[in-house]
């Protein structure tokens, strides 16, 4: 049989010899076998990127099929990538915490004692809770130190002195012996280093300019009283230079969410202290910080007495709202308002916005308005169960900042053009001049607004 004559494409993929002059190659026919079947051999043309392999020297051959164990070994491992994302997550986070502890330690280190080594007295003006929680925490803070409570029971400044308890405030808890009381400003405000003033706002101004001519002119009050002047609209700030007749007098108010019974218990507590004065500030955290009480500092007065002052107002609304039994959404969304109502008179009257959102803003309205511990709270839930705000007053022993400081929030209010219609409802109901059932109806017929 006849030899067949491969098609030209298929000439190179044969064996060859004397290049022949028009191809280049000879072509060489198959050999005839035993039976008559001509075998045609085809290559795949080699790969048009790799020129540099011989086109009959090696075939293109594809990759061969993975093997039955790498499938499940891939499976395995999409199994473990969740676990392993977890662990990186992990140990991401305690890394975080390793270098936050180790820049606390390393702060720690460097931080400042001269400020309490230095101080040896330190008055309490009040014998109040907060006052007498105070003067407690800060007489365990050195036990050579001298902290004198001036009080105006003499009830009480003998069971400070003979049983040191305060019987009328904290019957189960024992002061520190270095905390001793008196009568006499005199005697209480000999050779301080420091003042704590604990009395009602209400009542500082008159307090003040009795003792005014014991008091010396560098002497450094840090303010725990909140509130404002109902009839002068004066904050502490104000009323303490006015009163010493001394308006170069330092001072520094101390704010932020804090029960007196917690602070008497030692559980954990922040606060912050306020003053335009840094030094004056930094030497106030030293003297009061400890393991349980953290002590941020400010130069926003003005928005941390605002807000301490104003949280008890809205403390009341809070209150009404759980003595009508309203529920857990109306108590969020006039919580939320009245957030809102002091941070706009706050701005106004020049405090920053984060103040609002820190410790002596936020941080102190929720605790006031949620804890059953807080006077301003108590007060609104009995005036929302339907008692008489006269009866209530009569029955408590601690003053309720928020029932006098109402009136003067509406009067800064209209003076700053700020509406707040939350807290001038509470103002009208203290003044028996809107029921608290009729105070709701009002607040949610007011008209739809855009959130601010």
């Amino acid at each position: 049989m006849a030899a067949l004559m491969e098609p030209a494409f298929l000439n190179g993929f044969y064996a060859t010899s004397n290049p022949s002059p028009s191809f280049g190659f000879r072509r060489t026919p198959l050999k005839r076998r035993s039976r008559p079947t001509v075998i045609f051999q085809f290559h795949p043309p080699p790969n048009p990127i790799s020129t540099s392999r011989s086109c009959s020297s090696e075939s293109t051959s594809p990759p061969p099929l993975p093997a039955e164990d790498d499938g499940r070994r891939s499976s395995a491992s999409e199994t473990n990538a969740p676990a392993e994302r977890s662990r990186d997550s992990r140990k991401a986070v305690r890394v975080a915490w390793e270098k936050l502890v180790r820049w606390s330690r390393s702060w720690r280190s460097k931080a400042k004692t001269d400020v309490l080594e230095r101080t040896n007295k330190v008055v309490v003006l009040g014998g109040g809770s907060f006052g007498t929680a105070m003067a407690a925490h800060i007489a365990s803070r050195k036990a050579q130190m001298e902290v004198h409570m001036l009080v105006r029971d003499p009830i009480v400044c003998r069971s400070i002195n003979d049983d040191h308890c305060n019987h009328k405030y904290f019957p189960d808890h024992k002061l520190p012996k270095n905390v001793v009381a008196t009568t006499d400003a005199q005697t209480a405000l000999l050779k301080a280093d420091y003042c704590l003033h604990a009395v009602p706002v209400q009542f500082s101004s008159a307090f003040l300019e009795g003792i005014a001519s014991y008091v010396d002119p560098a002497l450094p009050f840090i303010s725990l009283s909140k509130g404002l002047e109902l009839n002068t609209l004066r904050m502490m700030s104000q009323i303490i230079p006015q009163a010493l007749r001394n308006p170069r007098q330092p001072f520094i108010a101390l704010s932020g969410p804090s029960f007196a019974l917690e602070l008497m218990n030692k559980l954990p507590t922040a606060m912050v202290v306020a003053t335009k004065d840094k030094k004056l500030a930094n030497a106030a955290q030293q003297l009061l910080a400890s393991s349980y009480l953290r002590i941020n500092t400010s130069s926003d007065v003005t928005g941390v007495e605002i807000a301490g002052a104003l949280k008890n107002v809205l403390a009341i609304a809070a209150g009404i709202v759980d003595g009508m039994h309203l529920g857990n959404n109306s108590m969020a969304a006039l919580v939320a308002q009245g957030c809102s109502e002091i941070r706009w008179l706050a701005t106004k009257m020049g405090a920053k916005p984060t103040t609002i959102t820190g410790l002596s803003g936020t941080g102190d309205i929720m605790l006031t308005c949620f804890v059953n511990l807080s006077r301003n709270r108590t007060v609104g839930v009995r005036l929302g169960s339907g008692e008489k705000l006269e009866d209530i007053l009569g029955s408590m022993n601690q003053v309720a900042e928020g029932v006098s400081t109402a009136g003067a929030v509406i009067a800064l209010a209209q003076k700053y053009n700020v509406k707040m219609p939350v807290l001038t409802a509470v103002a009208r109901i203290i003044d028996n001049e809107l029921t608290p059932k009729k105070a709701v109806y009002e607040l949610m017929n007011l008209p739809q607004v855009e959130e601010v």
